[in-house]
């Protein structure tokens, strides 16, 4: 009896959960019925109505070979270009560059062309209805990280050791121009910078978008470097933590990439003339074609051809400083010109007395010819004292992260 009623109660159990299974499926089943339908779409065109081919642009395309291989005629074509040449420059579609045809399905007719000029977005012909062009751009994502790492060879080495741009090594050299000499860099030498990197769609990179704040470590020497913009001021400056410019107002050489073969002397050989004399400039050896650097802001003084000097410019900065550039196999200013600090006025050459390419570059001080790498230049303009209250506040929070980083980054042991 006992075995029956334990082979009852089995029974009655696996029946049951036989029935709470068919329940459970038939309430399963009513929910896909019932679930909404997911349409995919590309460019904002539906998979549903359209089909999409993808193509590259060949060498002999142009847009309306495109569209009259698409069944449009020479009539149409015109319309369509004249119509969307606003938006999308049709003498400007590069060969290489991809582009997509959205067709309607089961049909031969084109709703749709796409090109994408960069990866930062594209183009859209829309042809469906009236003809209309337009720019869809994907959006861009900003994320902030800290570099920190000790020189090892360079610092463009260094940081593309932590995966960063080579471009980041020009704006830090940039940054800290006045102060640091990236020739002589040493290997106990670091340094850290925040910066903002651009991402599209969170995962393409296109690109460095700021530097929030930099700090360099040079033979024992800490420099800080945040951007600031001051009240009522037209650009962004780079400043120390006590709020004092990192620019000077000279740069420390006319060429980005030189070697000095000849300094400011009393008594030199000239090389060409075969004697004695002194040599008022300091020549920066570099290949024909390199671009040379007003190393300060001013105006044109003069800028022509001497038997001498060669093709030369001559700039005033105020009523103190001139500097001068000698030999240029191209001169990019004129006479009466303003130009800017870093701003390219001509080319190295070998033009007049040479016996190489390079720039002579002179100095004046009160109309005396000097050596300008044993001068102490003012900076540039300081900072107003009501505005370092400011200034200090602004940069407090990411000195004390770039600190937190180059204390774990330089303590591990």
């Amino acid at each position: 009896m006992k075995q029956i009623i334990i082979i009852f109660l089995v029974a009655l159990t696996i029946g049951s959960c036989k029935k709470q299974t068919q329940e459970n499926s038939s309430e399963l089943e009513i929910d896909m019925d019932h679930s909404p339908e997911i349409v995919a779409e590309v460019y904002g065109f539906s998979l549903n109505d359209f089909e999409v081919v993808e193509d590259t642009i060949r060498n002999g395309d142009s847009l309306g070979k495109i569209f009259s291989q698409n069944n449009l005629t020479p009539g149409q074509i015109h319309s369509i270009v004249e119509k969307v040449n606003d938006t999308i420059n049709v003498k400007n579609i590069r060969v290489g560059k991809p582009y997509s045809l959205v067709k309607y399905k089961n049909q031969d007719k084109l709703a749709a062309f796409i090109y994408h000029p960069n990866i930062s977005g594209y183009q859209v012909v829309d042809l469906r209805d009236s003809v209309r062009a337009y720019t869809k751009t994907y959006p861009v994502t900003l994320k902030r990280r800290t570099i920190a790492s000790n020189i090892d060879g360079s610092l463009s080495a260094s940081l593309n050791k932590e995966g960063a741009e080579e471009a980041l090594a020009v704006r830090m050299s940039q940054i800290f121009a006045w102060s640091i000499d990236f020739f002589k860099l040493q290997p106990e030498d670091k340094f850290a910078v925040t910066i903002q990197e651009k991402y599209i769609n969170d995962t393409v990179y296109v690109g460095i978008s700021k530097i929030e704040a930099a700090y360099f470590n040079h033979r024992g020497k800490d420099l800080y470097s945040f951007p600031y913009q001051r009240p009522g001021s037209q650009g962004t400056e780079y400043y120390d933590e006590e709020g004092r410019p990192m620019k000077s107002m000279f740069l420390k050489a006319p060429l980005e990439f030189f070697r000095i073969t000849s300094r400011y002397t009393k008594k030199r050989f000239h090389p060409v003339q075969k004697t004695w004399k002194a040599h008022n400039g300091t020549d920066y050896a570099a290949p024909t074609g390199t671009p040379i650097m007003a190393t300060a802001s001013g105006v044109v003084e003069r800028a022509g051809y001497t038997a001498g000097n060669g093709n030369y410019v001559k700039i005033r900065h105020n009523g103190t400083y001139s500097t001068q550039y000698l030999h240029m196999s191209k001169i990019l200013v004129k006479k009466g010109q303003y130009v800017n600090q870093g701003q390219t006025i001509g080319l190295v050459g070998s033009t007049g007395l040479a016996t190489g390419p390079h720039v002579c570059y002179r100095f004046w001080k009160n109309g005396v010819q000097v050596d300008p790498l044993s001068q102490v230049l003012p900076n540039s303009d300081p900072m107003d004292k009501k505005d370092i209250p400011a200034y200090k506040e602004h940069i407090s929070s990411l000195k004390l992260e770039l600190d937190e980083v180059i204390k774990t980054k330089f303590t591990q042991k």
